[in-house]
Order: structure tokens, then sequence, then C-alpha cells
């Protein structure tokens, strides 16, 4: 138990308490009076004894009431509080989550009709601590503070530590709920770095060697408001001394259907034919229908029912781990069941689709209520919207001496016409003519055109779109070529990257390679996407009229030709390049990663209009890239710019537009079971329970009460002894 105001109780009953007591020892004050007689001499002697100030006191119940009254009343001065989780001087660290899962409205515990969201609940909650928090002695004693955090993908400090409570509401206050996923391992960081820090300095013999060991003075004090759907908490390693404390917000019962994948593809041979593929994730312990609606630009064009079974619940082992609550009891885990809604639509030209969930009404019996009995909770993964850009049938050309493997693949992609083979002897020519701008791209086998620099010829890209194998483009688009070289394979590559997320390069093996460097100077036009022993082994080269996906090895020279990811990585630079270097699901990005598109060179006036329709400027990259995040909201985002357009772009010969979906789509945010314990890497902790009051309970307002009963006794008490 603390007292908020000791001192000022204190100084209280350094002033009442003596005062009480000598009413009862002073001297009844007498005028004299002449009298007649003196029998009335003993009774006065008596008194006056009674009366004396240094006599012990005679048994009265009137001040042991009074006392007991006073005492009541002093203690309430000193406001006294039970604080089971806050200590004087303490450094809290309030993390609350608002990610997509925290609009659920199932906030309100005690009336689920009230559809309270869980941020608001969460919020409460952090206000209450607020409100605990011990305010600083006015003898100098330190009072508590606490650092503010706010998290979804990302984290945000609101304020480092600060005493000021006026400051910490506004601010928690203010938090409002992303469409973004929940990731705590940034938030846990950033508290764990802005902690008070010890050095502890390890000076070996002969002091040749110095080492700084830096540790948390304390440990972190941590309140994570939270339903606990969090995936990445089994990476959280918390230390020893630090103290975790969770507050669950929402019902463990609480059920939700969401759209965990959408997307749209176009037939290979006939592109003008169009499937919406959709899946609808249910957590409910009940089978459940629900509507799922497709929009064309706004206009409904079909409605599908979906039947979900409900979820099963599937038992396994406990855990095992020293701060496990119960290790050998069972953990149940809600498995959810997901089904899909297939559209086939005939479309050649773009659209932009929206799916939407209609849910059937769900009442809201009298009596007892589950969470099944609640409707959906959840509706920012009821929608979900996809770009379907124009149908296009490519034309390419292919300079190659003869490659029957790469021929055949190519012939096969279904072209807008026959594929044009040109033999290098004619590829000069055919490259610097105007038959070059009629084709989608050119394939360039073993092969590339010169142009001559200071007299030397030189290695070149050409104009427009083209996928390089087996040559090495001079610099600023390409590398320095230092010759042959041995056999290599390839050390790392971006797996992230639309040409290589299906091409295996694990086992490639390149018997004979080229040693290549890519010079300092050439900024972001070039950018190496896979990397070997002696440079790079793919690269992605692009300035304002050129664009090209480069092999520096030849891919015969190689065991890569026999795997499954040469002919997906063929396949796929092709569509990249064919897109004006936009991968197949770069229209789609997910709240709280950042929304990274390539422009063209010349693009200016680069502006991003938001669900919201507030427009945000944007700057372009040397590299061509334009970047804007953390996107925050579900919703459709459109990139528009004067210049040239890509090939996919909408334009109306002044501005160009580029449409980008953003769809939660997580299956695990959709489930919106709060969790009953959050596991970390070092240890389990338990909820506090969503009724638990927080902080502290003030004892006052109860001392008052006290006191007035024992007024009220000493009242009748002293009537009592006058009346009789």
């Amino acid at each position: 138990m603390t007292f908020l105001t000791p001192l000022l109780a204190g100084i209280a009953a350094a002033v009442a308490v003596p005062t009480l007591l000598i009413l009862y020892f002073l001297k009844l004050r007498r005028r004299d009076v002449e009298v007649s007689t003196t029998l009335l001499w003993k009774q006065a002697i008596q008194d006056m004894q009674a009366n004396a100030p240094f006599q012990r006191l005679r048994r009265n119940i009137l001040l042991l009431l009074q006392l007991l009254a006073l005492a009541g009343a002093l203690l309430a001065l000193a406001q006294p509080e039970i604080r089971g989780e806050l200590t004087p001087g303490q450094e809290l660290v309030l993390i609350i989550d608002r990610s997509a899962s925290m609009q659920s409205t199932d906030g309100s515990p005690d009336d689920p009709r009230a559809r309270q969201t869980r941020l608001d609940r969460a919020k409460a909650q952090a206000l209450e601590m607020v409100d605990a928090m011990k305010e600083p002695g006015l003898l100098g004693s330190a009072g508590d503070r606490a650092m503010l955090i706010a998290f979804d993908t990302s984290a945000d400090i609101l304020t480092t530590f600060t005493a000021s409570k006026a400051e910490l509401r506004r601010l928690i206050n203010d938090i409002s709920a992303t469409d973004s996923p929940s990731s705590f391992a940034e938030a846990f960081k950033l508290a764990k770095a802005h902690l008070r820090r010890r050095i502890h300095i390890d000076d070996r013999e002969g002091g040749k060697a110095v080492t700084f060991d830096e540790q948390t003075e304390g440990g972190a004090l941590v309140h994570l408001f939270s339903d606990g759907r969090i995936p990445d908490l089994s990476t959280i390693r918390a230390q020893r001394e630090d103290q975790v404390v969770y507050h669950r917000v929402g019902r463990s019962d609480a059920w939700n259907l969401g759209i965990v994948s959408v997307r749209a593809e176009r037939d290979f041979n006939t592109p003008s034919s169009v499937s919406v593929f959709v899946a609808v994730q249910s957590t409910s312990r009940r089978a459940r229908t629900v509507d799922v609606q497709l929009s064309l630009d706004g206009r409904v064009v079909a409605v599908r029912p979906v039947e979900l079974p409900a979820a099963q619940t599937v038992t396994a082992a406990g855990a095992t781990g020293p701060d496990a609550a119960a290790p050998t009891d069972a953990v149940q885990t809600l498995v959810p069941s997901v089904r899909g809604a297939v559209f086939e639509l005939s479309r050649a030209e773009g659209a932009s689709i929206t799916v939407q969930l209609r849910h059937p009404d769900v009442g809201l019996p009298e009596g007892t209520l589950t969470g099944e009995d609640l409707p959906d909770p959840l509706g920012v993964d009821d929608v979900a919207y996809v770009i379907l850009p124009p149908a296009r049938r490519l034309s390419i050309a292919m300079v190659s001496e003869g490659n029957f493997f790469l021929t055949r693949l190519l012939r096969s992609m279904n072209l807008a016409r026959p594929l044009q083979v040109v033999p290098p002897s004619q590829a000069q020519a055919f490259i610097e003519s105007k038959d070059l701008a009629t084709y989608d791209l050119v394939v360039l086998d073993r092969w590339l055109p010169t142009r001559t620099v200071d007299g030397t010829p030189t290695l070149t890209l050409p104009p427009g779109r083209s996928l390089v194998l087996g040559a090495i483009p001079a610099p600023p688009l390409g590398l320095t070529d230092q010759g042959e070289a041995g056999a290599t394979v390839a050390l790392n590559w971006r797996r992230d990257h639309p040409t290589l997320r299906a091409a295996s390069l694990e086992n490639l093996i390149v018997n004979k390679g080229r040693k290549s460097v890519l010079p300092d100077n050439v900024g972001g036009a070039t950018v190496v996407l896979a990397e070997g022993q002696d440079g790079p082994l793919i690269i992605e080269a692009a300035d304002i009229t050129r664009s090209a996906i480069i092999t520096t090895f030849d891919p015969v020279q190689s065991n890569w030709v026999f795997q499954s990811g040469y002919p997906l990585f063929l396949v796929k630079a092709v569509e990249y390049l064919s897109r004006g270097g936009i991968g197949e699901d770069a229209l789609t990005v997910r709240p709280g990663s950042t929304l990274t598109q390539r422009l063209p060179q010349d693009a200016r006036e680069i502006s991003m209009t938001l669900p919201d329709s507030a427009r945000v400027p944007l700057v372009q990259s040397d590299a061509g890239d334009v970047n804007f995040g953390p996107v925050a909201d579900v919703g459709i985002y459109t990139l528009a710019w004067q210049g040239t357009p890509g090939p996919q772009d909408a334009t109306d010969g002044t501005t160009n537009r580029r449409t980008v979906a953003a769809n939660l789509a997580d299956p695990a945010e959709s489930d919106l079971a709060s969790a009953d314990s959050i596991a970390l890497a070092s240890k389990v902790v338990q909820a506090q329970g969503d009724a638990q009051p927080l902080g502290a309970r003030r004892l006052w307002p109860w001392l008052v009460l006290v006191a007035l009963a024992v007024l009220m006794i000493e009242w009748w008490v002293y009537n009592r002894r006058v009346a009789f």
C-alpha cells in the first residue's frame, strides 16, 4: 500500500491529534462566586482534581471514538492506495496494439450490444493506469513515469518517459486503429532501447583489451494492451528481469469471417477470359453461410453463396517450459475452415475488382450472450480489391544463332504474331531499323548490339525492353567485364524479385562464367539480382528508353537448363519486362508495408491519391522507384504522373495513372479469439483479465465513510449519556 500525500496527512495529524487530547486535559475555566455555605467545597475539590492537566485520563469512550474518526480522516487525507503493479518512482512502458484486429467491436465485456472496439477498451485500461501513476512527493520523492508506444506492423514512440498525466491522456486518446497486421518485435526493441542502462567494463589482465557490456538497469516493466493476436511473439526474448504484463481485450469466443486471399488471372491462351479466386476463412464454431459479391469498377456483376463448415478444435500437448502455467495440460487450438469462390468473367479491358462479404443478419438474443450470438465483429477483412490489367498478347523478336529450347518456349506463349527469329549477322541492322519498335520485347541470346565509343566498339543495350542471356553490356547500363572465369555458384539472390521468386538458384552451377564488376558510378541504373563468386550473375538495368534483365553467364553452360527454375525464370522475366518492370503481384500491397512502384525515368509531378481522396506528392529515386508508406488503410491507391506511360498504365494523353490495391488478407489477423496468454521465446505471460482493475485501488473514499460512521456512533453515545 502506498500514500499519495503522506506529508499533508502528517502535518494535519500533528495539529489535530494534540488538539483533541488537549481538550480532554484542560481544566474547566470557572468564575468566582460567593456562597453562603461550605457544604459544596468537597464536590468542588473533586472536580478540580478530575480536571487536573497531568492526571491520568479516565476511561472515555467518546475520546476513543473521536480518535478513531480523526484517524480515518487523516488516513483519507494521505490518499492511501493498494498498488499491485506499480511501485514508487517506477518507469512504465505502455504499449498499445492498434492493428486491424483491434477494430473488432467486441471490446465491451459488460454489454456486448455496446459494440465498443477493442482499441477503445485498451485505451480505457491504459488511461486507468495513467490515473493510478504516483505523483512526485512534496519533499522531492520520485513519481512514476511512463513511455507510450503504439504498434501494428511498425511501432511509433508517441512519447518517451514522462510524468505528465495530461500529456499521456491526450496521446492515448489520439491513437487510432490501422488496417495493418501486428508485429510486436519492433515495439519491444524500442521499449528496451529507451530504458536506463548501466555499462559493465571488463578490463582484461594487462590492460590490452576492454569490453563494454550494456545491460538494462532493473529490466523493463512493459504493459501490453492487446488481444494477443500477434504472430511474432515467439521471437521476443525477454530478459529474466523484464516484466511483461499482458492486459487482454476482446472475447475469447469471438468469431469472424474474412477474405484471406484474392487474385485474378487471365487465361494463357485466351487473355480476355478472367478467373477471380476468393478464399474465405471462418473461425466460427458453427457452420456459416456468407454471400461473396463481385463488382467491376463499382458495378455489381455476380454474387456467390459460400458455405463454411464449423472450425475444428485440435488438442495438442501443453507447454513444458519453466514459465508454463500448467505444463501437463493439453492445449486446444482452433483450426479455421477455409472455402473458396470462383468467378469467371470475359473482359479484355482493365478494371478495378472489388470483392465483398455480405453477412446475413445475426440477431442479439436476450439473456446470456456468447460470441457466436454476436454479429461478425470485424469489417476490414470483409472487403478486398484486385487490379486487373488490360489483356495483351505480346510480340517478341529473338536474336539467336539457334537455341531449340528457348525458341520452343517463346513460341508456346501464345504470342500476338509468330516469333521473329533474327540471326546475329542481321541483328545490328534489325536493331537500328524501325521494325524494332513494333515488338514488345526482344530476346538477345549470347549477342548484344555494338556502338563505337572513343573509337572502341562497346556492347550496349538496344532501345526498349530486352531479355539478355549470356552477354554483358558495358556501363552505365551494365558491368565492367574482366574476362572469363571458372565454375561458380549462386551465393545470394533477391528471392522477392518477380523474376526470381519461382526460380530456384540453390543448385545452380555455372561451368564457365564471366568475371565482372559493378562500377560505383552507375547509381541505381543497374541493380544486382543474383551474386556469384566472381561477380553478378543476374542484373536488371534501366534508363529512360531501355530496360533489361541480363544473365551474365550463358545458361547453356550451366545445369540450370535442366531444372524447372529456368523456364519459370524466362516466363516471369518476359512478363515482368512486358509490364514495364512491374511484377504480376506489384499491383497489390499489404497494409503496414511500403508501396513501391517503378515509373519511367522521365516521370514528373508524381502524386499518390489515397483511399480517403487525400493527395500526397512523391519523389522518384535515381533507379526510377517511388515509395510511399507505411500503407495504413485498405483500399485503392492511385499513382499519377506526367511523362511517358508504362505498357499497362492508363493515360489521357497528359496524365498517366496506375492503381494499386491494398488488402489485409491475413489469416492470423482475421482470427479474433483473444488469447488467454502470450508465449514469448523466454516465458509465457498469462492475461490479466478483462474485468480486473488496473494500477491502484484508492482507499480514501472508504476511509472517509468509516470516519463518518464512527462520528455517527460518537454522536449517539454522547446523546445517550446526556439523556440518561
